[in-house]
C-alpha cells in the first residue's frame, strides 16, 4: 500500500498547508474537522470508513492545530480546496466565516451527487456554509510555467494561485504558494498518491495505490496526463518549485522534518 507496511493496511497522511500572509491566514485544505471526530459515522459514508480506518484525533484537527501554533483561528479568512473529498473538506465547518474556494466544476459535481460513488465522497454533511463558497471556470486565467488557466483568487494573496489538475475529481485542482525568496510549493492534492510517481525518469506507484487511484478517478486520461505535467514540472524546474501532494507520509515527513504523529505543527520557514 504505502511502499513500507507489511499488510494490506499502510499508513497515508492528511496534509493541509497554513499559510500566513498580509495579516490574514489562509487554509490549504481542512482535512477532517471537530464535528468528523465527534461523530464520524453521521458525516462520513461506513465503506469508507471501513476501507480507510481514519485516525480520529481531536488534536489532529486543522483548527486544533493552528491554535497549539499560537494562531487565532479565526484568522483564517480564506479556505483554498484542491477539491471537496469529504477527507479534504471534512473540517469546513470550523472556519465558518471563512471564504472557501474551488473549481466551479468541483462543486457541480459535488452537490449533483450523480452517482453512489460520488454520494460517498462528496458529503454535504460538512458543508454548512455554502454561501460563503467561491467558485472559479475552468478555462479562464493565466499560465504559471507550462500550466494554463491558472487563477489568482479573490481577496487572497496573490502569492497563491489555483492550478486545475483533472483527474482525480472533474474540478480538481492543486494550490500553489510563493515562498518569500521566490520559490513555490505547489500542493498538488490528490494528483497522484506515492511520491515515486514523480520519479521522472521510472515512474511507479504501489499496487494498493494504483488501485485506489483507479477506483476514485473521475476522468483517467487527463488524471495520467497531469501527472506526466507535474513530472514535467519537476524535471524543469526542481529549485524553483517543490511539489507535494496530499496523502503520502514520506513526502510529508520530509517536507515538515518531522515524524506524522508529532504534534504539535511547526511552522517550516525554509
Amino acid at each position: 500500500m504505502d511502499g513500507h507496511s507489511t499488510s494490506l493496511r499502510g499508513r497515508l497522511a492528511c496534509h493541509c498547508l497554513l499559510v500566513e500572509a498580509n495579516n490574514t491566514l489562509v487554509l490549504i485544505d481542512t482535512g477532517f474537522g471537530l464535528r468528523d471526530v465527534a461523530d464520524p459515522r453521521s458525516r462520513l459514508s461506513r465503506f469508507f470508513l471501513t476501507l480507510l480506518s481514519p485516525d480520529f484525533r481531536e488534536e489532529f484537527t486543522a483548527i486544533r492545530q493552528i491554535a497549539a501554533l499560537g494562531y487565532d483561528p479565526r484568522d483564517v479568512r480564506h479556505i483554498v480546496l484542491t477539491h471537496l473529498d469529504f477527507d479534504h473538506a471534512g473540517g469546513l465547518d470550523d472556519f465558518p466565516h471563512a471564504r472557501v474556494h474551488m473549481m466551479s466544476k468541483e462543486r457541480e459535481v459535488a452537490e449533483a451527487q450523480r452517482t453512489m460513488l460520488d454520494r460517498m465522497r462528496y458529503r454535504p454533511q460538512q458543508w454548512s456554509r455554502r454561501d460563503q463558497w467561491v467558485i472559479y471556470p475552468a478555462l479562464s486565467g493565466e499560465r504559471w510555467y507550462d500550466f494554463e488557466c491558472v487563477r489568482e483568487l479573490q481577496g487572497v494573496p496573490p502569492e497563491i494561485l489555483l492550478v486545475p489538475l483533472v483527474g482525480h475529481t472533474l474540478g480538481h485542482a492543486g494550490v500553489a504558494v510563493e515562498r518569500t525568496g521566490g520559490s513555490w510549493v505547489l500542493q498538488a492534492g490528490d494528483a497522484y498518491f506515492y511520491h515515486a510517481e514523480m520519479d521522472v525518469e521510472r515512474p511507479r506507484c504501489t499496487p494498493g495505490l494504483r488501485f485506489y487511484q483507479w477506483m476514485m478517478e473521475q476522468d483517467r486520461p487527463a488524471r495520467l496526463h497531469n501527472q506526466q505535467r507535474l513530472r514535467d514540472l519537476k524535471r524543469k524546474h526542481a529549485k524553483a518549485v517543490r511539489i507535494v501532494s496530499s496523502h503520502d507520509v514520506v513526502e510529508f515527513e520530509g517536507t515538515v522534518h518531522r515524524a506524522s504523529g508529532a504534534l504539535p505543527a511547526r511552522p517550516v520557514r525554509a
